[in-house]
């Protein structure tokens, strides 16, 4: 039976690429794998990608020297969750504070873990989670 492993990219679409850029790369640590003037790709922990690509500069098919990429783009609060040690949830509080972030929302998970929420630049829904909640993490 053929089986996906696991998710290799997300992406989110951003008004301002730069501010950004800066929030991810500034405010959570993530590490800028490549940078255009479409898109910014991230390393997320060694193992995924998160693309921010400028909203609306993919609606047009792109055609590169191997193939081409459909078009894309979304519009609206988009959610994505990062995982984090439990040891770390008090340190990511106080950075989110220091970096004038408001945290959103908090939730203790009945199987275990815990949550807190916040806005990036562009008002999608940042989630970071302890392990516990889901059985995989």
């Amino acid at each position: 039976m053929l089986q996906l492993k696991r998710i290799i990219e997300t992406a989110l679409y951003v008004k301002d690429l730069t501010a950004a850029k800066n929030f991810y790369y500034k405010t959570l640590h993530l590490e800028v794998m490549v940078e255009s003037d479409v898109l910014v790709a991230f390393n997320v922990g060694g193992l995924n990608t998160l693309l921010l690509f400028r909203r609306g500069a993919s609606l047009q098919t792109k055609y590169l020297s191997g193939g081409e990429i459909p078009p894309h783009d979304a519009r609206g609060s988009i959610h994505v969750c990062f995982a984090i040690d439990t040891d770390d949830m008090p340190g990511w509080k106080q950075t989110l504070s220091d970096s004038g972030v408001a945290i959103e929302g908090r939730t203790e998970w009945p199987k275990g873990g815990s949550s807190i929420y916040f806005r990036d630049p562009d008002h999608n829904l940042i989630e970071l989670l302890t392990p516990g909640c889901w059985p995989i993490y």
